[in-house]
């Protein structure tokens, strides 16, 4: 019986890349997040 192979270098690659970029994106969402929530707490405590 044959085994499945590894993914081969460029699909292993494009992967890793997704990978990282997804990370980056989840990164920026939450510092999103957290600048808004900053902005709201501050605004809030001026009224």
């Amino acid at each position: 019986m044959s085994e499945k192979s590894p993914l081969p270098a460029p699909a292993a690659e494009a992967k890793r890349r997704r990978r990282g970029r997804s990370w980056a994106i989840l990164i920026v969402l939450f510092g999103l997040c957290a600048l808004f929530y900053a902005i709201t707490i501050v605004k809030m405590a001026h009224f």
